[in-house]
């Protein structure tokens, strides 16, 4: 671009940017009060999902409960085996015998928890650097390891996985710099609330208690006489719903999180009179009352459809002029984009604040950032994968010291007993991580709202986030002329 283009768009932007903030300011005004009639009362909403999910898992946990009692202490305790004859065909052990190596996942995947959360204040981004270029190679390791020990199709997916982390962090690698500027000002935030430090210790405790549980009927099914596919869809079931529960719990601690950090930034500081009294314990209230059954609904699906965008978005970007490949392409992105808008992370924000259902606080918060322009600066942004990437990595750890001791005991059950107690560190090492991500929708759901919120703040991470925000815009205004100069060669041909 020529100096005199150049400069025009700054002034453009410039005066687009200071009508924003006029019409900011009285949007901020309008939350405000938004915000102060929230307060008064708050609807329950999504009722139907608080009643799926607790269904699930009074019913689930009296399952797990029969399952692993059946093999304590005694072979058959309950004489469940009669009703399986047809499917029984391994050796029967005891639940004790592989109990205590789910408590070894427990165990390890609670240490990197709390570690991760000790180390936010002084070593918070060399972790996440080391979980972003290490987590391809620890794959990889594990992928030889499943190949050695004749576990062809687990060695075949660790593979493909080591694979696809390569590729996207290739795919990404320009958008870390700003990835990890905006993970130190979201650190940064949540080490000055330690009362939300807390709050994630607690969630945690919470969840090993329910871990007990759930490794009990575990063990149990891995020491049934079921055969091989048996235990395994017995497995797959109590997976997932480990998974939606340790999602559930995540992102109760993400509402409660970003429910603080807005408050922070919309009021001007931690020790502002205007913010009010007992806030915490408020945002505690309201997330297991009036908007858990929100948080049940956007836990089943937000995790898979944002890893879905993560991947598309990055193989999006390095297809090149393979016209056919992109049409496909881009009409799955297009898909996932308008799932997106109704399942997104930053509607945890609306439902802190505003206490709106799941649907709308989603709708509401992609609206936001599309009508700002903000929405450039979401997509540009990492953040979201890097965190998912120290949980995965903390997840491995901890599924690779319990397969090791379970191959060292029992040769024959090291899958099982390793990838459930991977998920088992994913939802511990996850509860540490949710916190920073909490902090980082809250940045930008408030430099949606005003972003002056963020310049009191931190001046200095406003200019960086309004500077990067600029370029997103330049760099997506430019790419439809550069579609239609590929379009038409003759008038690529004339300009030249």
């Amino acid at each position: 671009m020529n100096s005199p283009t150049s400069s025009s768009s700054s002034s453009d932007f410039v005066s687009i940017a200071n009508t924003d903030q006029s019409a900011a300011r009285s949007r901020r005004s309008g939350t405000g009060s938004e915000v102060a009639a929230v307060e008064q009362s708050r609807r329950w909403h999504d009722v139907f999902w608080l009643g799926i999910f607790l269904i699930h898992l009074i019913g689930l946990g009296f399952l797990l409960g029969v399952l692993g009692l059946n093999r304590f202490e005694k072979e058959n305790r309950l004489n469940i085996d009669k009703y399986t004859p047809g499917i029984s065909r391994n050796e029967a052990g005891l639940t004790e015998t592989y109990w205590p190596l789910y408590a070894v996942a427990g165990g390890i995947g609670t240490f990197l928890g709390w570690t991760w959360m000790l180390l936010l204040g002084s070593q918070a981004t060399q972790m996440m650097k080391v979980s972003v270029h290490i987590l391809a190679t620890y794959l990889a390791v594990i992928s030889v390891l499943c190949f050695w020990t004749g576990q062809i199709f687990w060695g075949v997916a660790f593979a493909v996985g080591a694979a696809l982390q390569f590729l996207y962090v290739i795919s990404v690698i320009d958008r870390l710099p700003f990835t990890m500027l905006v993970l130190q000002k979201a650190v940064k935030m949540v080490w000055n609330l330690p009362e939300v430090m807390r709050v994630s210790y607690a969630f945690m405790f919470a969840v090993l208690l329910w871990m007990a549980l759930w490794s009990f009927g575990a063990a149990g099914v891995v020491a049934s006489n079921l055969s091989d596919g048996g235990q395994w869809w017995l497995l797959v079931v109590f997976s997932v719903s480990l998974f939606w529960t340790g999602a559930v719990l995540c992102n109760t601690v993400h509402v409660i999180v970003s429910g603080m950090v807005f408050l922070v930034l919309f009021h001007g500081g931690r020790e502002a009179a205007s913010i009010p009294a007992n806030s915490l314990m408020k945002s505690l209230q309201y997330a297991l009352t009036t908007s858990f059954g929100s948080i049940c609904y956007g836990s089943l699906f937000t995790a898979a459809i944002r890893t879905l965008r993560w991947e598309i978005r990055g193989l999006r970007s390095k297809i090149g002029n393979n016209e056919c490949l992109l049409c496909c392409v881009d009409f799955v992105f297009h898909l996932v984009e308008t799932l997106v808008r109704f399942f997104n992370k930053y509607a945890y924000v609306q439902i802190a604040v505003n206490g709106k259902s799941f649907n709308n606080s989603a709708r509401d918060a992609w609206e936001l950032f599309q009508s700002t322009g903000v929405e450039a600066l979401v997509a540009y942004d990492c953040s979201g994968a890097v965190l998912l990437m120290g949980t995965v990595f903390g997840g491995l750890i901890t599924g690779t010291c319990a397969g090791v001791w379970a191959w060292v005991k029992s040769s024959d059950r090291v899958i099982m007993i390793g990838s459930t107690s991977m998920l088992m560190g994913m939802v511990l090492v996850g509860l540490a991580m949710v916190v920073v991500e909490s902090a980082v929708t809250s940045i930008y759901i408030c430099y949606a709202e005003d972003p002056l919120l963020i310049q009191r703040w931190d001046a200095d991470f406003f200019n960086q986030m309004s500077e990067t925000l600029h370029h997103r815009l330049q760099y997506r205004s430019a790419r439809p002329r550069d579609y239609r100069f590929h379009d038409d060669p003759i008038r690529e041909n004339t300009s030249i």
